[in-house]
């Protein structure tokens, strides 16, 4: 008996301490700057999420949407590391150095690191009084690469040591960023990541049950636990690997989407485009679908059936597993007493990637083999099934097609398929647009600087620490926080190894990376871009040509290709 009162005793000063620090910490947030909490994706298609049309399971996110605000005209710069630059400045990639990849060229736009005419989101609101972390994938600095090719595949073998994977001086911490734990290049092993640092120092050795998504998701949740015992607001840039090849995923998730894809292309993209319609994310009068990537081949005459419908799966099971984790994070918010006040904002970085990464075989970021010594395949015959540590695969065209339903093309392109991302908002204290409901404007990644700086009462500089900084020309999205009509962008631009867009309003003019012929298309009445008005609106196509090139001779853009009329 004595006991049991003790024990009662013991419980009911441990929940009178959880109701006083829920106490605290509601009354902490009473007038206080709101946390800030971006996610990114990376490589995830359009349609992918449950909250957008896809058939993965996302509860998390579709909590969020349900919640909070759904952008239907939102874009990226149509790669990884651009888009990334763009995001943390405020600025067009080229203007933040970043034109292509992370290669060092001898010119302004292509330094392939965030240059000195830039602040990046973490160093404005540490100016503000918040506390800055991030969690994941970097990919905006320049990579320390071995000479030697065997030497390089040692290196990202785990067998020897080189050193630093990119100047210091480029790392995270020295942008903003007050703690970091995740990788400095682009490509990871999601069971042991190259590349892999806290801080600045190299974590030289992981778990035999690690898995990089998780660990991104444990240590944004314990960045959160520790920010709620301070009285400053927070920033935390939480930037996934998920869905980004190579397919790897725990066997428990692949197995939840084991049948999910035999129906095959198809088939799951009208699903999609159903649903897409059905929730209210696009007027199928205005956004048609687009014919299927290489339709002339079935699923039925498909040779490769089982190996794609799991390829698939494990693109699925990768995206469930990110979703898994980003609700640890609400959790952990909820628990803390800082959800009603955390933004949260989640996107993908550009359109699913049509890559076939078995195709470039081992070097530069790609080990040929694990840490204990196993041989890592580059199948190019699909006959092995991908998620294994052991194998290098990708989704490829058609399911990329499919992950960017309704839209044409993916990740690397000018076209909506490679530019148009979903963006979900929630802010349950200050989102005052209709819960669940949807926002039209125009907007862009670069447009989080100005809306972060508004809502911390920040100052975006003109100078940082002797350099005279480029200004930005992102546009807030606070006004449709609010359920305001704001129109946002009257002009965006874009231009990647060749692909590029000039839109001006409804108008939009592109042409591919392989083709540098200008298509025209109206997005009011056709968002897919499924009719080319090049021909009928030649005016037209001048002047947006002569827009782009305005915007490429100023944003230091190159090179410039021939303008085809």
């Amino acid at each position: 008996m004595k006991r049991a009162l003790v024990a009662g005793a013991v419980v009911t000063v441990f929940l009178l301490s959880i109701l006083a620090m829920a106490g605290f910490n509601k009354e902490r947030q009473v007038g206080r700057k709101p946390n800030i909490l971006l996610i990114m994706a990376d490589d995830m298609g359009f349609s992918d999420l449950g909250c957008y049309g896809g058939e993965i399971h996302t509860p998390n996110l579709d909590f969020l949407a349900r919640n909070g605000l759904r952008y239907t005209q939102f874009y990226n710069t149509s790669r990884c590391c651009p888009t990334r630059a763009s995001l943390l400045t405020g600025l067009y990639n080229q203007q933040a150095g970043i034109g292509k990849m992370t290669d060092a060229e001898d010119e302004p736009g292509y330094r392939g690191y965030m240059t000195d005419n830039t602040v990046t989101l973490a160093e404005v609101l540490k100016s503000a009084g918040y506390e800055t972390a991030m969690t994941g994938k970097w990919h905006v600095s320049n990579t320390n690469v071995q000479k030697n090719p065997q030497d390089q595949l040692d290196w990202l073998n785990h067998r020897k040591d080189y050193g630093d994977f990119a100047p210091i001086s480029q790392y995270p911490t020295s942008r903003g960023f007050d703690r970091y734990f995740g990788n400095i290049w682009g490509v990871v092993d999601f069971f042991d990541p190259f590349s892999l640092v806290s801080g600045t120092k190299p974590v030289r050795q992981v778990p035999t049950t690690y898995y990089h998504t998780d660990a991104i998701s444990d240590t944004a949740v314990a960045y959160i636990n520790s920010f709620a015992k301070t009285p400053a607001p927070f920033f935390l840039y939480v930037a996934e690997t998920a869905p980004h090849w190579p397919l790897m995923a725990r066997s428990e998730d692949i197995a939840t989407y084991k049948d999910t894809y035999r129906a095959g292309w198809e088939a799951i993209r009208q699903a999609r485009y159903r649903k897409m319609v059905r929730l209210g994310l696009i007027d199928p009068a205005k956004t048609k679908l687009t014919d299927r990537w290489q339709k002339e081949q079935s699923w039925e005459d498909n040779p490769d059936k089982a190996w794609d419908a799991r390829a698939m799966a494990v693109h699925a099971a990768m995206i469930d597993r990110m979703d898994q984790g980003i609700g640890r994070m609400i959790n952990a918010l909820r628990q803390t007493g800082q959800l009603d006040n955390t933004l949260i904002l989640f996107l993908s970085d550009n359109g699913a990637s049509p890559e076939n990464c078995a195709a470039y075989g081992p070097g530069f970021d790609r080990p040929n083999r694990t840490r204990d010594g196993r041989a890592i395949d580059y199948d190019l015959k699909k006959r092995i099934m991908p998620g294994a540590e052991t194998s290098y695969a990708s989704i490829g065209e058609r399911w990329a097609n499919v992950a960017n339903t309704p839209y044409r093309y993916w990740k690397a392109e000018s076209y909506e398929g490679g530019i148009h991302s979903p963006l979900v908002a929630c802010w349950p204290k200050g989102i005052t647009a209709p819960k669940g409901s949807f926002s039209a404007q125009v907007s862009h990644v670069m447009d989080f600087m100005a809306t972060v700086t508004e809502l911390a009462g920040a100052v975006y500089p003109t100078t940082y620490r002797g350099h005279a900084i480029t200004p930005t020309t992102g546009i807030s999205l606070v006004p449709s926080f609010r359920g305001k009509t704001a129109p946002g962008h009257e002009t965006l631009f874009n231009e990647h190894f060749g692909a590029r867009y000039a839109r001006s309003g409804p108008w939009k003019l592109v042409s591919a990376s392989r083709d540098s012929t200008w298509k025209l298309f109206n997005l009011d009445t056709d968002k897919a871009e499924t009719q080319d008005l090049a021909a009928q609106h030649p005016d037209k196509v001048r002047q947006l040509a002569d827009l782009w090139q305005q915007w490429a001779s100023t944003h230091q853009v190159f090179p410039k290709p021939t303008r085809k009329n």
